[in-house]
Formats: structure tokens, sequence, C-alpha cells
């Protein structure tokens, strides 16, 4: 249990940190240099001791989320109180500042820039470390003679379009499908105190609900998911319509990225469901049920967080934090997830009876707001690529004045980049490509920006250009009828990655026809369709032709021979 006890020394030194202390740039390093530091003062007489132990220092500051301090923090054991390692001055001063995730005055708190260019909330991220060490417990959730008994069925509203069928790869989560249930995963903490709500925690025994527009009443839920995403799913569309233009995935802009220290939303109205939070919520539900399904002992977390935000997690470069909405959307199913938030909004109304936007809610309701809170989060993000805006990337200032699109567009052109030749597969080689090409397009073409509105990396990101909303640089005498995704790479000869393949294929468009950036009936076309050249690669080229929106009715342009650099990024 040292990795639990340290775990919560951890969330003891968030809530009580020595005032004036100095501190480290906010990074996902500096979190695990953090938990390092603990894992080697940590003694090992205190392996007896379970996570509880070092709660009891903490306790009042969990009165803001009662729900989180019932699951994860309510455990009855006698043991003796032990003064927790102390962590240096520096790391003191990193705890207090991401002791608590919240958003104020369009900055956003509790956060971390983590290596591969996202922006982590560590809270989310600690609580799903949390319960998975305890284990995937299932709680049953008392009955009202007022619900919906337990055997009767709530219709639930088409859930329209989904995330298409994705598998993991990683040894944690290949297991995991449509069909998995959280009985074949979890095992029960057998120290767990619920009396005082009639709640029993027992061995999982319950089967998932099978993907169709009807669900069950819940009668459990999984500690795991509700501490990380359920919970706060459900509260925030509890609010009402008029939260929800503003509801999920809104990004910011770090002050550097060098030593980073304030993070400004792009959206001054957002959520608390920002991209951040839905980073760490999605890493904690992915390492906590990995670690749910170690053997004991478990691995220590300073490793398993260098793994994860690294090379991956056991050597799979598949299982790592650039992958998280695809590894998130085999754990999460959406009947699964719609079962777990509306039971965690039944849990809370038995918890928090007083509750602003509980009070009087009917099961029915509450299935309505599972519902919808579900569908957004699965279409709306875990269905929609990871966009690195152009701050993250380290864009110059647009040279001039930009020009709006004409929104919806109609026209999906595909290109390749030809130099950088290389695919880029971590943040850092992607993001000076990035750099690379828009010095290129502004100071040798003497273009305003980079000419392409989205770039895609074989990192598992897509780096914003001009975005949605400006006319770009990239298909001569049809800038403003389509958007310009161009992949880092050659694809003369072979293809690009598959998730990059996804991206363009999949992703990118069918969440820019979501968001009324282009019509549903649009057409895909590759760049030597229209203009003389090469581009996209005879290989990428091929496999556009095999897309379901490709047109093939528009015949290739006979390419010119080309110098090198005038194929270089050909306008």
């Amino acid at each position: 249990m040292v990795v639990q006890a340290i775990l919560w020394i951890l969330y003891g030194l968030l809530l009580q940190p020595e005032p004036g202390t100095a501190t480290l740039p906010l990074l996902m390093d500096s979190v695990i240099q953090a938990l390092a530091e603990l894992e080697q003062k940590a003694p090992a007489t205190e392996a007896g001791h379970t996570a509880s132990a070092w709660l009891l220092s903490a306790q009042d500051s969990c009165a803001h989320n009662p729900l989180q301090h019932f699951l994860l923090e309510e455990q009855s054991l006698k043991t003796t109180m032990l003064d927790p390692p102390s962590l240096s001055p520096e790391l003191q001063g990193l705890t207090m500042e991401v002791a608590r995730h919240g958003v104020w005055d369009g900055k956003e708190c509790g956060v971390v820039l983590a290596s591969d260019g996202s922006t982590v909330a560590v809270e989310p991220l600690l609580a799903g470390l949390e319960a998975g060490l305890q284990g995937n417990r299932v709680v049953n959730l008392p009955l009202d003679s007022t619900d919906t008994p337990p055997d009767a069925g709530v219709t639930f509203p088409d859930f329209g379009a989904t995330v298409p069928d994705v598998r993991a790869t990683s040894p944690g989560l290949r297991d995991t499908s449509s069909d998995a249930t959280w009985a074949d995963v979890g095992a029960v903490s057998p120290n767990v105190r619920a009396t005082d709500l009639d709640v029993q925690v027992t061995s999982p025994d319950v089967q998932a609900s099978s993907a169709d527009t009807k669900a069950k009443f819940p009668t459990t839920v999984d500690s795991l998911l509700v501490v990380t995403l359920a919970r706060d799913l459900g509260l925030n569309f509890l609010q009402g319509p008029q939260t929800w233009s503003h509801s999920l995935g809104t990004e910011g802009c770090w002050d550097q990225l060098s030593l980073p220290r304030t993070f400004t939303l792009l959206d001054p109205e957002a959520s608390t469901l920002t991209t951040a939070f839905l980073n760490g919520a999605l890493d904690g539900a992915l390492l906590g049920d990995y670690l749910s399904r170690s053997p004991e002992p478990p691995p220590p977390l300073s490793h398993l967080l260098s793994q994860y935000y690294g090379a991956g997690v056991a050597g799979d470069p598949g299982f790592r934090s650039n992958f998280r909405r695809q590894n998130g959307a085999a754990l999460t199913p959406t009947p699964i997830l719609t079962q777990q938030v509306w039971g965690a909004l039944i849990l809370l109304q038995r918890l928090e009876p007083a509750h602003p936007h509980l009070q009087g809610m009917s099961q029915e309701q509450l299935a309505q707001v599972a519902t919808h809170a579900t569908k957004e989060f699965t279409e709306a993000f875990l269905g929609c690529p990871a966009i690195h805006p152009r701050c993250r990337w380290g864009a110059a200032p647009y040279q001039g004045r930009p020009t709006p699109l004409q929104l919806p567009l109609g026209f999906l052109y595909v290109h390749h980049t030809y130099m950088p030749a290389s695919p880029c597969t971590d943040f850092e080689r992607c993001a000076a490509d990035m750099r690379s090409m828009q010095r290129f397009h502004q100071y040798t073409r003497g273009w305003d920006d980079i000419g392409y509105s989205f770039v895609v990396g074989s990192d598992g990101y897509v780096y914003e250009g001009r975005g949605w909303h400006w006319v770009g640089a990239h298909t001569l005498g049809h800038n403003s009828r389509g958007f310009g995704v161009a992949l880092i790479g050659n694809y003369t000869a072979e293809l690009p990655a598959e998730a990059a393949l996804r991206a363009v294929r999949d992703e990118l468009p069918r969440c820019a026809v979501r968001a009324g950036f282009l019509r549903p009936g649009y057409a895909l076309l590759g760049h030597r369709q229209l203009v003389r050249t090469d581009c996209p690669g005879d290989a990428l080229f091929n496999q556009l032709r095999t897309w379901p929106h490709f047109d093939k009715n528009v015949k290739p342009r006979t390419a010119r021979r080309a110098s090198r650099r005038s194929r270089r990024a050909s306008r």
C-alpha cells in the first residue's frame, strides 16, 4: 500500500502547502518530480498503511466534492497518524498551485503542461489514480419508493452519431470493448464504510447495457468513472441549455512554453469542463483502470506517469497521453458512460438533498441530463481530434489582415508537406516543423501566414494553421471554397500513420460538419486534382480514392516539372 499512501501524502500536501515557498514551472514533469521525491522518502515501515491514513489531514478540504469524499475517502481505518515526509520548498509551492482545478476570470488553475503539448488538470488525474489503486469499486445505489424501479426501462432519445468502433492497443485496455463490463475489470476494496447512506460496496456483478436506445435504471456506480468524468459531466449539464454552448473542450494558451506559469482560456465564458479538465479526467480514468488490473505491488506512480506522458506505458506507444481520446472512447462506450452519469447524479442527490440543481429532479429528468451530457462528450470531445492551438506550437503573428471564410464550406483539400519529408512523432518535432513551414511561407513565399488550415502530425495531434475562420493559401484558385489539410511528411511511396489518416478521413471532417464549418455533403479532393502538382503524393492520393467523400469526377491535373523548393509548399 506504499503507492496509495504516497498518493494521499501528496493530496495532503496539495491542500496544506507552506505559504511563501518558491515554485517550479507548471509542468507535468514537476508533478512527476514531486511523486518521485515522496516515493524516495516514504519509509518501508509504512507499507501496511492504506491511503486513508493520510487523508485525515485533508478531510476538511473535501467539502466542495462530497461525492469524491464518499467514494474515495470514506474508509474506516484504525491506524496511527503518521507525519508525511516533507517536500522541498519548490515542490510544496507547486502543490499549492495545482491543488484544485477551477476557472476564474478567464484563467484556468490547477493545470500543468505535459510533454506531448497537452494541458492536464491534476485534480481529476489524482482522483483516478486513487480510484484505480482502491480497485474498480462498484457501489450499489440506494432506491427510494419514489424512484423508478430497477427493472423498469427508461427510454432514451436517439444517441445519433457515435464514436467509431475504436479498440485500444494498450495492454491495460485491449480487452475493453463496447460489450465489456466493469464487472470484468474491478476488485472491491474491503475497507469501505457506507452505512450512513445504506449504500453497499459489493463485488461487481452488473452487466453493461447493450448499445441501444433503451437503458436500464442504474443500480450501481463505478467509483473510477464517477470521480473522474461522470460527476462533472452530469453537474455541468444540469445547469441548463444556456451553458451548453460553452460546455466542452475549451482550449487555452500558456504565457510561455518553457516555463509556464499562467494559462488563459480562449473562451472567457468557458465552463470548468475545459480541454485540460477532460484530459486530466481521461488520463485518471485510463491510468486508474490500468492500476486496477495491475498485479501487486502496483508500479511507482512517478514511473507510471513518466511512461504515460512519454513513450508509452510498458513500452506500448499506443498507451500514452497522445491517444487519450481513442483509448477513452474504448473505455467509456456511450451506454456505460450514460448509466454512470445518471448513477452519479442519483448518488449525489442522496448525498446533497439540498443541491440547488438536483432538488425536485425526477429520475426521468436525470436520465435525460445523463443522455445529453454523454452524447455531447462522446461526439464533441472523444469523437473529435485533439487540436493544438497556434499558441501551443509557437506561431508567429499573422502578417496583414486575414480574410474571413463564408461558412460552411463545401470542400476539404488534402496535401502532404513534402518538406519536412519525415513524419513527426512527438510534440517537440511537430511544433518545430510548424514553425519552419510558417517561416518558409511568410518569408520565402511572401504569404501572410502558414498556408494550411490545419496540419496533421504522426504524434496523434492536429495543429491549427489558419483554422476554421480564415481563408488559407493552400490550393491556388480554391482557397475560399475549402479547408486545406496537410499531413507532415512525404507520402509519395508510403502512407502516413493510421492515426493521422483517421484524423483526416473521419474525425476532423465529422466534427467540422457537426460544428457547421463544413457542409454534410462536402467533397474531398487531393491537391493534384485542382493544381498541377504531385501533392499529396502517389501513395496518399491512391488512399484518398477509397475514402467515402472523395470526388472521383475531378480528374488529376498533370504536374509540371518543379524544383524541390517549389514543391515544398505549392499554393
